[in-house]
Order: C-alpha cells, then structure tokens, then sequence
C-alpha cells in the first residue's frame, strides 16, 4: 500500500508503506566519491591511477548493493497510528518493531536536503522525551510531503497539542537581514572550513593540494613579498570571500523563514532554501529563552533568539533546533522573545509590544524589560578578576615567550615583546570592562515568572528561565574567589544547556537569592 494513496493515509488505515522514491535518494551518498573522481581527472588532466580506477569500481559495487539493500528496507518497513501509539516495522533478518505512546509525542519534524526537494520528498521526526530528559522517537525516511503533513497533524492531534485556534505569526523573514550575515562566525571560520575539507577531500584521492599550479604561486607570491603588505591584504581577501559565503550560508539556512504559533501548544519554525527544516517546540516544554548578542553583531545592532526548551536532543542538536531567529534587528528579536515567552492568554506578536515589566507574573517577558534590564549588578572583584585573567592567560604568555625567543634569536622579537605589551594591555582591560558591565541577574514577575541572567562580551547572552523549571543549584566557587568573596551559580534546568551560570556574584547574596528564585529547593540547607 503506498504512501500516496488516500486510503493508506486515512486515520483508520492499517500499515503504511514509504514512499519508493526512497530507494534512489539513499544512492545519492556516490555523489561525494564520483565528485572526487571528477576533481581527481581534472587535477590529472584525465590521466587517473589504479587508486582512482579502484575507487571507481567500489563505488560501482556500492551502487549495486545499497540499491538491492534499499529496495529490501523499504519492501519490508511498514508504520502506522494507532489508537494510543506510533508504531515502526522494519527489518529483514531481524525484525524491529517500535512504538512510541502518542500522548508522549513532544515534536514532529520534517526536513528535506536537495535531493529529497528534488523528488519531493520530506524526513519527518517524531520526537519524545525519555526520563532522564534524553530525546528519543521514530524517523521515517522518506514521505510525500502531502502524506508527511498529514501525519504530522495526526500525530500531533492524538497527542493532545493541537488546536485549531488562530495565533499571530510572531516573525517572518526579511531580505534587509541579510545585511547581518556578515558579522557572524561563517565571516572567517568558514573560508577556513571550507578550505579544510577541500584539502582533505584532495589529499584523500591522492592529489597533494600544495603541488597544484595556482595554489604553489600564491604560497610563492606571498613569501617573496613585504609581510606587512601581503598579510593585512590576505586578511581582507578571507574577510570577503567569507563575508560572500556568510551571506550563503544565512540564506541557505533562513530562506523563507516564518516563526508561528501553529497552535495553542506547539510553536513552529520554518526555513531553509536547500535543505527545508520544519521545527516544532512544544509549548509545556518550553523552559524559556535567550538573547544572543555575539560582539560583531552587537556592534552592527543585531541579535538572535534561542528557545530554552527539553526535548530537542543532545546538546549539538539542541543548539541547531532551538534557534527561533536569524541575526536580525534587536527590536525584532526582543519582539520576538515577548512573542516566545507569552503565556497562555497573554498577548503575543506584534500586540505584544505594550508590554511593560511591571505587569503581573501571568504577563509575557516585555521588550523594555530586556532592553534596559533592571539586573543587580556584580562586585567590583569580578571586574578584577576578569583583568587578572586576561593578564595571566592572555598578556603574560605571549610577552614572556617573544622576550624569551628575542633573547635567544634575535633582538626584534624583544621590541616585537614590548609592542605587544603595550598594545594587548589596554585591550584586555577593555573587554574586561565590557565583560564586567554585562554581568547581572534578576528575577521578574511572581513565583511563576522569570529568572534573568546575563553574562559574556564575546557573546553576551541574557537567558530568561521559567522559576519553576529550576530543579537545582550549584554553587562553585576557589581559593581565589573565596578570597575576593564572589561565586558562581548554576540553576539547573532539565532543557537547553542544562545549567545556566550566574558567575561571580556576591556570596553574601547567592544563597539568599536562589531561595528567593526557586523557593523550597535550598530550605535544608538555609537558618532562617
């Protein structure tokens, strides 16, 4: 019975097949190796070796038998809903049989790479939480999308999230945004990426990338020039081409991006150009939310959100599905945080920018509140701290080691030592500063409203948690802090990152302030 069929696809059906066009994306893996041939006669100018005709042969072997082994597994792989579960039959030689209770379905995901949008097909995930908080479920590999829409609203409405009522869509993506690409990591780590597995894909088919033409007299060009000519003009070279691949990259990931509230209990993200992602977050497993502020992107305005939620996966894939917003505006993104962080009833979307921090607990996290935080900030000993840190693993290191080489070798390098004294010193005290002035903490609205914590300057991030997800704390603190009478706190919340730090805050104050968060946790350990 095929996926396409209308009465494989009706509620009371029986056993589902997927579709066949299954089969011939799982041979789309010999792309990698036939590219590789490919550069391999193009480096060679066609003349290829016995290791590239061995290659060729494996891969024509593979072919054969991944395509008799995919015509198998999807021959012999069957799904259905029931009543009270979500169930998989695959399996030749050992046959598996899963299910999953419906009512512990938390999100159904459906993504799609370039060649599954070519045959028009969809992977769709359905994910659950087991008790130790791990993300567990059924993947179906692959669906019409018809059928995989379908069944995602089934899944979800036997599991008791939907809700046919209409909510705001929170944000949708804007061109303009683009702009915001290039202060992102992809702008220098990329280009060093993408020639790191350009390298090894070469040298893996026994090509030495140093011995290629163009590759041999740039190294040559750039060593027989003036380094402080040729060095800053390399950096602006890399600065392009990954401000270039930034932009890419965000579009790749974010095209088409709406953020919505599909229904009364599941919010929804959409994106993609290439590969379409569908990410659907739950609301009772929403724990709260972050603002992202990364340096580059602070001093261009920008800012992205993450949603603090449990049933995501591990912690890779909690960071990549739990991104609510692109680099975007800031007033967007605290926009889109007060749209987040809406309780049931609660105004969200554009009708939430009236918002003001002084509503009850039952209001949402307002955008004035995260723009002008009112936070408690931190002892003047962390800011010591964070100079002192900056001296002894940053500025000692580097000038002990130029004086050391200077004395050994060459005079130069102990002017290049002072030089870099000189200048690292005042740098690092800067950041220090600004580390120093993003540290606070808070609390907003009642028992069940939220904590704040912002923290970092590299990326300064302000998460807002749900009190009443905190299930423990952790108070760490050294000699060194005991001495400058600061610690760290941790509340420990079974989503995202699993502990949020609150570091180096006055001791005489944490206890008092982590019972007054998440009343009851510390009675034991607290005289009143």
């Amino acid at each position: 019975m095929g996926a396409g069929h209308p009465a494989a696809d009706s509620p009371g059906a029986g056993w589902r097949s997927l579709d066949p066009r299954t089969i011939a994306v799982h041979c789309s893996w010999m792309a990698a190796p036939l590219g590789s041939l490919a550069l391999t006669a193009l480096a060679t100018g066609g003349r290829l070796g016995n290791r590239a005709w061995i290659t060729l042969a494996i891969v024509a072997a593979s072919f054969a038998v991944v395509t008799i082994a995919g015509l198998i597994g999807w021959s012999r792989t069957r799904y259905r809903v029931t009543a009270d579960s979500f169930e998989l039959r695959s399996g030749l030689f050992t046959r598996r049989q899963r299910a999953i209770p419906l009512h512990r379905v938390r999100n159904v995901d459906l993504t799609a790479n370039p060649v599954q949008r070519l045959f028009g097909l969809v992977v769709l995930r359905a994910g659950t939480t087991g008790a130790n908080g791990s993300r567990d479920g059924l993947t179906l590999e692959a669906l019409t999308r018809p059928a995989a829409e379908r069944l995602r609203a089934e899944l979800l409405a036997r599991a008791g999230t939907g809700d046919t009522a209409a909510e705001p869509v929170l944000s949708t993506g804007d061109p303009r945004w683009l702009r915001y690409a290039p202060f992102t990591f992809w702008v220098f780590g990329g280009v060093f990426a993408a020639v790191g597995a350009v390298w090894r894909v070469l040298d893996g088919v026994g090509v030495e990338p140093w011995r290629i033409g163009p590759v041999r007299h740039a190294f040559e060009d750039f060593g027989n020039s003036v380094l402080w000519v040729t060095i800053p003009l390399a950096l602006l070279a890399v600065a392009a081409v990954g401000g270039v691949g930034a932009v890419a990259v965000y579009t790749e990931n974010w095209w088409r991006y709406r953020l919505e509230w599909a229904d009364a209990g599941t919010l929804q993200v959409r994106r993609g150009l290439l590969t379409t992602r569908s990410v659907s977050i739950e609301r009772a497993r929403l724990r709260g939310a972050v603002l992202r502020e990364p340096m580059l992107l602070r001093a261009a305005g920008g800012a992205a959100v993450r949603a603090v939620a449990s049933g995501l996966g591990n912690r890779e894939e909690n960071r990549t599905r739990s991104a609510v917003l692109p680099p975007a505006p800031r007033a967007e993104a605290l926009r889109v945080l007060t749209g987040v962080l809406a309780r049931p009833g609660a105004p969200r979307g554009r009708h939430a920018r009236s918002v003001s921090p002084t509503r009850p607990a039952h209001a949402p996290i307002g955008e004035a509140l995260f723009d002008r935080p009112e936070l408690t900030r931190h002892p003047r000993a962390a800011l010591r701290r964070r100079v002192m840190r900056g001296m002894v693993w940053v500025v000692a290191p580097a000038t002990v080691a130029l004086a050391v080489l200077g004395a050994l070798l060459t005079p130069v390098l102990l002017y290049c030592a002072g030089g870099f004294l000189l200048v690292a010193t005042p740098v690092v005290y800067a950041l220090a500063r600004d580390a120093y002035r993003a540290l606070g903490h808070g609390l907003a609205g009642g028992h069940d409203g939220y904590l704040l914590i912002r923290s970092g300057t590299f990326s300064r991030d302000t998460v807002a948690l749900d009190r009443r997800a905190v299930l423990a704390w952790t108070f760490t603190d050294s000699p060194m802090s005991r001495r400058a009478g600061v610690t760290t706190v941790t509340a420990a919340v079974a989503a995202g990152e699993d502990g949020y730090r609150i570091p180096d805050m006055a001791a005489v104050d944490a206890a008092g302030f982590a019972d007054a968060a998440a009343p009851g946790i510390l009675d034991e350990f607290l005289v009143k």
